[in-house]
């Protein structure tokens, strides 16, 4: 590795923002990060992940790429109380027309708490002996010519003092102030690309008892074009279920038990309802976390000053439903690695391309999604439609065949490319699906299902 310089500053201690500086170890002598929020050392929601309280998971990928940064760390979050989870054979993905097909598989994610998890990795960088946190303290980058110097931190006490840095690294979220600081320094801010999903989620945890949901560690509801509503349960630490439900196009989930009752019986799925109705919640009042829309800053596609580096949802804030921040954070370190192995010299310009093509792939899965529905406004383009018209006939072949399951469960975990759909083997398996659920159907005779004198017990793609 290059050495870039003596010290990396991050501005932000959330997921993206602690394996960014985890990577930055291995190239310059001091890593800063730098946090807003007072840090606690119990595993609890804090103001600057508002998306804390609800649903959290490790993708298969991003569980691979953390584990390979910091080894050992699945192991340490499972004795924090988090559950490894087989992504294919402890789940139930329901997509309205049945479950997709389980079978048993070398898959693993890691299911916990957002707090949880965050404190496990924020302990293990935190451990290493270059890096110190400066919290809570805010800071704004410094420019002198073309290149961030630095940070000026101001750290809630009268005056301000500068920190010097040969890289910095915006992690902020989406709340990001670096379009608006480019553009007080007459810069142009990035064109940005968004999707308004008008999404909203309503989240409580519930008790959680051996044999719920027939032993299924997760269950995922996904909306459909004629019912935008979903919902999606996970078991957690502490023998409890996080329960999340909401809608699109505005639609929200009530906070109150009574009519979060009511909400989830109306995705009729049984088992659910009835675990809700059956026992009461552990809070009497569940989080509501609202997404006006995703959101992608082209960093790629403007000059940058030199040494400053955007990731994480700063640099594209997906849809949570499909579970990808964490995972694209974990893949958006190895990235911003792979360029500081090519040296100090064009640093930005190399490390925003290779960050922004780690987003691509989970952009476009997530929008493809998202446009499906009818209440998401946009055009849909040829290709969308198509590829979604695609999905739908896979999905549904899918709930009777396992192979095309796990081929949908790998793309979704991002550990394969979504051409990988389209492969002949997998194509050729659709084909043959649908040509024969429309025999069956003219014939009027019942299909087959997935697992004779059993139910089907998938595992949605994580959340």
């Amino acid at each position: 590795m290059h050495r870039i310089g003596s010290r990396a500053v991050v501005l932000g201690a959330s997921m993206a923002g602690l394996l960014a500086a985890r990577v930055l170890t291995e190239a310059v002598d001091e890593v800063v990060l730098v946090e807003r929020d007072t840090l606690s050392a119990d595993p609890v929601a804090r103001r600057g992940v508002p998306q804390s309280r609800h649903v959290h998971a490790f993708l298969g990928r991003g569980r691979d790429v953390v584990d390979a940064l910091l080894p050992g760390l699945s192991e340490e979050l499972v004795a924090d109380g988090a559950l490894l989870w087989d992504l294919h054979g402890e789940g139930r993905f329901e997509i309205g027309v049945g479950a997709l097909a389980r079978r048993p598989s070398d898959m693993v994610g890691v299911m916990a708490s957002r707090p949880l998890i965050e404190r496990g990795v924020r302990r293990r960088v935190l451990t290493l002996p270059t890096v110190r946190l400066l919290s809570p303290v805010a800071a704004e980058p410094v420019l002198a010519a073309d290149r961030v110097t630095g940070v000026r931190l101001h750290p809630g006490t009268p005056g301000s003092e500068d920190l010097g840095a040969d890289v910095l690294v915006d992690a902020t979220g989406r709340g990001s102030h670096t379009p608006a600081w480019l553009a007080a320094h007459g810069r142009p801010p990035p064109p940005e690309s968004s999707v308004e999903i008008g999404l909203s989620y309503t989240t409580a945890s519930w008790p959680r008892l051996p044999g719920d949901l027939g032993g299924a560690k997760a269950l995922v509801v996904a909306a459909r074009p004629e019912r935008p509503r979903f919902a999606g349960a996970l078991a957690v630490e502490g023998d409890r279920w996080l329960i999340s439900t909401g809608g699109y196009g505005g639609l929200v989930a009530p906070a109150d038990p009574p009519g979060f009752r009511a909400f989830i019986a109306s995705l009729g799925i049984a088992d659910l309802s009835e675990l809700v109705h059956a026992r009461e919640p552990l809070e009497t009042v569940a989080a509501v976390h609202r997404i006006p829309a995703s959101t992608r800053r082209h960093y790629e596609r403007i000059r940058l000053p030199d040494r400053l580096v955007v990731t994480g949802d700063a640099l594209a804030a997906f849809n949570p439903v499909y579970g990808q921040g964490m995972t694209v954070a974990a893949l958006q370190a190895l990235a911003l690695r792979d360029a500081l192995q090519d040296g100090p010299d064009d640093l930005t310009t190399r490390a925003t391309r290779r960050l922004s093509r780690v987003v691509d792939d989970a952009w476009e899965l997530a929008r493809a999604a998202d446009l499906e529905l009818p209440v998401v406004p946009g055009g849909r383009p040829a290709a969308v439609r198509l590829g979604n018209a695609y999905l739908d006939l896979l999905t549904t072949a899918a709930v009777t065949d396992a192979d095309l399951t796990a081929a949908f469960v790998r793309v979704v975990n991002l550990l394969d490319r979504p051409t990988a759909l389209f492969r002949p083997r997998v194509a050729a398996r659709v084909a043959w699906a649908t040509v024969r659920r429309r025999r069956t159907a003219a014939a009027g005779t019942a299909p087959v299902p997935a697992e004779p004198g059993g139910p089907r017990v998938p595992t949605p793609p994580g959340s």
